[in-house]
């Protein structure tokens, strides 16, 4: 073999073994979110990519002719332009961004694979990029085109990593230099014909970029979790006070000798409000809204056999297929009906909404209670800190908003916005 050929096969087995670990790492691990998907199939891909070409720097060695040279460097290439492509949607599920520009990204980004995917194809009849001649790679002047699409999803990450609020230093660092080493790498691959160089700046590449995003996120969200977990702790013991409890039983054992059934009924919904809520000072994950929703209306059950007409409630629920943090709705709905419709000596309606748009799941908390001055409401104080706790919850654990806007005397609006 010759040296360039060592040089090629050994970056290939440090790729293959190192980027092993990645993956073996990723399968195994449970519930992995969209991103960590998406790398896995990265990493896989790329492994595959790295044994293929292994094979051909030990074919070659032996088989020199134009038909397997052409079929495996068209191989090569179109291979090259399908791990940018994953790697460009690896990063479009990491970062977050409007849904429209991610959206317009995505489309452009298939548009523009599929045209080189053709070129490179098209090469084998038209030889725009190389050719083979007695058994030897040649290359075209045009061959630089064919590299085209790599740098431009480099380009695009780079300037979508630099542009995002959303990312931090070390996140833009890591896709900064995802960017670089190929770039650099490819246009030495260019002057030291016959070594792949390139190879080996994708292994240094996804080092930084398995480390330096991947695993030092999942520190993050692991010391946030521990903070969520805190936070529901908080609003559960906000929840349930002692009046809340005396309240519920009280209303149970008046129904007893009046309606037992009616007691037996309001006693199951308050046990299951009671094991939600202790249930949800483990859970650290994203619940479906489905339960949350059953939640808020066993806690509306339990409200309206205390007050009766005075609490009317009317739901509207158009879509149910998402997820949210534990205890991040139905606190909002209590409030409604504890500081706003009850407030009222007639009581007034409650309406709970739910629907989709193009970007986002949004959940509308609706009253016509006594509504507040928003000017004269400081949210920031420990006396909010029930709001603030389910505000920093949402924001941190999907990405999620919550707007409030209230009028005096007309009732208030919480709408949480939960993007896709």
């Amino acid at each position: 073999m010759t040296i360039n050929s060592i040089f090629n096969a050994t970056v290939c087995i440090m790729g293959i073994a190192i980027l092993s670990i990645h993956a073996i790492n990723s399968l195994f691990k449970k519930n992995k979110r969209e991103d960590e998907k998406r790398l896995l199939i990265f990493l896989v891909f790329t492994i595959f990519h790295f044994i293929t070409y292994l094979s051909f720097t030990f074919i070659k060695t032996k088989f020199t002719n134009d038909l397997l040279i052409m079929s495996f460097y068209t191989t090569f290439y179109m291979f090259n332009n399908i791990e940018m492509f994953l790697l460009f949607f690896y990063m479009l599920s990491y970062v977050v961004m409007n849904y429209k520009i991610k959206k317009i990204l995505y489309i452009v980004n298939v548009v523009v694979f599929l045209i080189f995917i053709l070129l490179d194809l098209l090469n084998v009849f038209t030889h725009m990029f190389f050719t083979s001649e007695a058994g030897e790679y040649v290359r075209a002047k045009t061959m630089i085109i064919s590299q085209g699409y790599q740098f431009m999803i480099l380009i695009t990450v780079f300037i979508v990593a630099l542009i995002n609020k959303k990312l931090i230093l070390r996140e833009k660092v890591a896709f900064f230099l995802y960017c670089a080493l190929p770039c650099v790498a490819i246009v030495l691959q260019n002057i030291f014909k016959g070594y792949a160089i390139a190879y080996a700046s994708i292994i240094v590449a996804i080092e930084i970029l398995f480390f330096f995003v991947n695993v030092s996120k999942n520190i993050t969200i692991a010391e946030q979790e521990e903070k969520n977990k805190e936070a529901q702790i908080k609003v559960m013991m906000s929840q349930i006070q002692p009046h809340f409890i005396y309240n519920a039983l009280s209303s149970i054992s008046t129904l007893i000798p009046i309606d037992p059934d009616k007691a037996q009924k309001t006693l199951d919904d308050f046990t299951e409000y009671l094991r939600h809520n202790l249930s949800s000072l483990t859970e650290t994950k994203l619940i479906p809204f489905e339960k949350e929703l059953k939640h808020i209306e066993t806690f509306i059950s339990l409200e309206k056999v205390r007050f009766n007409d005075r609490l009317k409630v009317r739901f509207d629920i158009k879509v149910k297929n998402f997820n949210v943090p534990p205890l991040s709705i139905q606190p909002i709905v209590e409030n409604a009906i504890k500081h706003g419709i009850l407030k009222k000596i007639e009581g007034g309606t409650l309406i709970f909404k739910t629907y989709e748009t193009a970007s986002a799941y949004v959940v509308d908390v609706i009253d016509d209670g006594i509504g507040f001055d928003k000017n004269n409401v400081n949210f920031a104080g420990n006396k909010h800190i029930g709001i603030n706790n389910i505000k920093s919850r949402l924001r941190t654990m999907c990405n999620a908003d919550m707007e409030i806007q209230s009028e005096v005397n007309k009732g208030t609006k919480v709408t949480l916005t939960f993007l896709k």
